[in-house]
């Protein structure tokens, strides 16, 4: 992937931050973006150890001038410029997982969870597009409360939900393959036994963007399950 630049927002911390560094320790020239500047600086610290060209710009996804500068800046940091791939991993949430009912969340989670869970995709997308290569790829992480009714998951569900129509709907609309990617549960700082680590799961992203049929991954759903059986077979 040396030839390969990739775009990560929400990298500060757990999944975006694993996702980062397994791009890094292919090869590839990193940009990433995170609103907190400290966590910020210790994934670049990160992906530099792992070998990799990285560059990294403070980005809060809700706000698009943000976005516009971090895809700016990938488009002029690889060995030939623009972008390949986009992994449009900054989220928040709000209330315990299981334990949030949408009849008691409130307004101000469900504002947040808006604009940086789905607006904040369509805006990592949106302002990527005039910088991508033939092929480009864009992943957009997900979580199965986004298709499946659980309970307590609140307005978070509700903005995951929105998250994968503004995959889909860029899907239909481009021609690049744009497609989402369920993990699993993730274990994170604020929910240490959700699941498992953000590091293990981190490599099912790098196969999504380059082993991947771009046919299987545009306007899909692509969970661990599928990955862990095409690597077994490989």
């Amino acid at each position: 992937m040396e030839h390969t630049t990739v775009v990560v927002t929400g990298a500060g911390s757990g999944l975006g931050r694993a996702v980062a560094i397994a791009f890094a320790a292919r090869g590839a020239t990193v940009v990433v973006g995170d609103a907190d500047g400290t966590d910020l600086e210790e994934t670049i610290a990160a992906c530099e150890d792992a070998g990799a060209a990285v560059e990294g710009v403070r980005t809060d996804v809700r706000d698009e001038f943000d976005v516009e500068r971090l895809v700016e800046t990938a488009s002029r940091s690889g060995e030939r410029s623009g972008i390949d791939v986009v992994v449009a991993a900054a989220e928040t949430r709000h209330g315990e997982p299981g334990a949030t009912p949408i009849d008691a969340d409130s307004y101000t989670a469900l504002d947040d969870h808006w604009r940086t869970n789905a607006r904040g995709v369509f805006a990592a997308i949106r302002e990527s597009l005039a910088h991508l290569n033939e092929g480009a790829r864009i992943l957009v992480p997900t979580h199965f409360v986004a298709a499946d009714a659980s309970p307590g998951a609140g307005t978070y569900a509700v903005s995951k939900a929105g998250a994968e129509a503004v995959a889909r709907g860029f899907a239909v609309d481009t021609e690049y393959a744009v497609g989402c990617v369920d993990p699993g549960p993730i274990a994170t700082d604020a929910y240490a036994n959700a699941g498992s680590a953000p590091e293990d799961v981190a490599p099912l992203f790098v196969w999504a963007a380059t082993e991947l049929e771009a046919a299987s991954l545009d306007g899909k759903t692509v969970d661990r399950e599928r990955w862990e059986r095409a690597t077994e077979t490989a």
